[in-house]
């Protein structure tokens, strides 16, 4: 097919990525209203939306990731891709009958009774087909797609240039994603999921961690059949979460569910280790007698002791209401940039944190959720890139909680989860200092340190910002002054040709290398000044 030939591929995503950098580039120099700006994100984003479903693959996960980030990109951008599903066409079975006996070296028939030919899930990076094995077992296998390896081979190079062209000719706010760390990321999660063997050890991993758990279920792994592109597991029927009738018959409330999901997770979100990165309500599922089943293992993320240790004292923060603390642990995980004025970061934390849920009902949440985006763009905040995936999964897991507890408060949902996990960590007199730190007594005290020092924080900050914002406007004026250079080039390379006119093609090509030239040149100078910034500002 098209969407497979290597060249179409390559071609199509360089020229989308390529449109979308002249629309920046044409709307800087034209200096179009803002208005302007968000209809130009939606159009960018409608445009990538119809690439990404056309050419699927790992592209697809891509979007998904790129959708989370609403703390960089503008939200007519992110609305028009945040509901990319990773649902491809099955592949023909003569192809997956070649694979499993090629994997097996052997026929089917000589490890299964019977195997359903149409899938029951296809994704882009595998298909999962029921079969019952030869003493009587029913399995879910889970077969590589054809060719997926050089797909995905492809898409990394393609995105590898058009993460060079990005650091190289677009006009990237301050701030934002780094884009090499995040391919590389990206590449190390799609590298595990793509090698079944990886999948089985997360399996076997997550098995292993939930062995004394009554409320969770996860299937078990025939190994015998499992290779890199081949993996066998017990067959599990489960209920969906989005199924409203099914959950009402369940012997659990919608209310224990929800706080069994938390139960299940908060512990991979706070403990070092892996974690499930896709939780999808097409990987977690509910038994009938209400454990908790996850499925599909694998997008897998790791935290480190470091970050585990910091998450659990920002979520021990607020749970005491200790925001002062709160800010110091979302610094240490490098949430604030170095120019983050604390106090006001405090208050803002203890405002959201104010909320009830009864104030809740009685707003418009859409409205709610555009102005924290708003406001989190406009504050010194970004996420790190090494959580983007654990970003993914926490905000999926609470879209489900909310969508099973609606009259809820999630931090009410999770509280008591969150007491008992620490009880069991043996960490209880860690979470009583937070208490005793966030009362007035010691915000007294923290309050005249930090108004001590504030001249010279403000005084410095003052100075770095002016000598930060001096540098970029130099820097942008040259390549953008370079780039109208190379378009006026180019457009009197056009005219000299279809004139004939040889001294005009010279002139034009002239100038033309020379706005390359500058705009090299102009490049190369931002991004060795890049080096001298905050670590955390790159």
């Amino acid at each position: 097919m098209a969407k497979n030939n290597k060249m179409n591929r390559m071609f199509k995503v360089l020229s989308l990525f390529f449109g979308i950098f002249v629309q920046i580039y044409w709307y800087k120099i034209t200096k179009k209203p803002e208005a302007e700006w968000e209809k130009l994100w939606g159009a960018i984003g409608k445009r990538v939306r119809k690439t990404l479903f056309e050419l699927e693959g790992l592209l697809i996960k891509i979007g998904q990731i790129i959708s989370t980030r609403a703390d960089l990109l503008p939200q007519a951008f992110i609305s028009e891709i945040e509901d990319l599903t990773d649902k491809v066409p099955p592949s023909e079975w003569s192809h997956i009958q070649e694979i499993l006996e090629m994997e097996w070296d052997s026929k089917i028939s000589e490890k299964l009774h019977s195997i359903e030919r149409e899938a029951i899930a296809s994704a882009s990076i595998g298909e999962v087909y029921k079969a019952t094995l030869l003493n009587g077992a029913e399995v879910a296998i889970k077969v590589q797609r054809p060719h997926i390896q050089s797909i995905v081979q492809t898409d990394f190079r393609t995105l590898r240039m058009v993460i060079w062209l990005a650091n190289y000719l677009v006009p990237l706010p301050k701030g934002f994603i780094n884009l090499k760390v995040l391919f590389s990321e990206l590449k190390h999660v799609i590298g595990r999921e793509l090698d079944f063997s990886k999948e089985k050890e997360t399996l076997l991993y997550f098995r292993e961690k939930f062995k004394e758990s009554d409320i969770v279920q996860i299937p078990s792994v025939y190994s015998e059949l499992c290779t890199s592109k081949v993996l066998v597991m017990e067959w599990i029927e489960g209920i969906r979460l989005t199924d409203p009738q099914a959950i009402e018959q369940l012997p659990v409330s919608r209310k224990e569910l929800a706080q069994r999901l938390i139960k299940v997770f908060l512990p991979q979100w706070l403990e070092p280790g892996i974690f499930h990165a896709d939780p999808h309500q097409g990987n977690v599922l509910v038994s009938k007698d209400g454990r908790i089943i996850l499925l599909d293992f694998g997008m897998a993320g790791e935290i480190s002791k470091n970050d585990a240790a910091a998450f659990q004292g920002l979520i021990e923060c607020f749970l005491a209401k200790n925001y002062t603390k709160a800010v110091e642990c979302l610094s240490r995980l490098g949430f604030l940039l170095p120019e983050a004025d604390t106090r006001t970061i405090e208050k803002l934390l203890a405002e959201w944190m104010s909320f009830h849920p009864s104030q809740l009902k009685e707003m418009d949440l859409f409205a709610l959720k555009m102005e924290l985006n708003d406001m989190i763009q406009a504050l010194p905040i970004q996420v790190p890139t090494r959580f983007v995936f654990l970003g993914r999964s926490f905000i999926t897991i609470e879209g489900i909680v909310i969508n099973l507890a609606p009259d809820e408060e999630i931090i009410d949902l999770g509280k008591p989860v969150f007491i008992e996990w620490l009880k069991g960590q043996g960490n209880k007199w860690s979470f009583i200092w937070q208490v005793i730190q966030s009362q007035p007594v010691f915000k007294i005290f923290h309050s005249v340190n930090e108004f001590l020092k504030t001249p010279q924080k403000m005084e410095q900050l003052k100075e770095t910002e002016q000598r930060r914002q001096f540098q970029f406007a130099i820097f942008e004026n040259r390549k953008k002054q370079s780039f109208q250079l190379l378009l006026l080039g180019l457009a009197g390379s056009g005219m000299g040709v279809s004139l004939s006119n040889t001294v005009l093609i010279k002139l034009s090509l002239g100038l033309t290398f020379l706005a390359i030239t500058g705009y090299i040149i102009t490049s190369w100078k931002l991004r060795k000044w890049m080096k001298y910034m905050h670590e955390k500002r790159r």
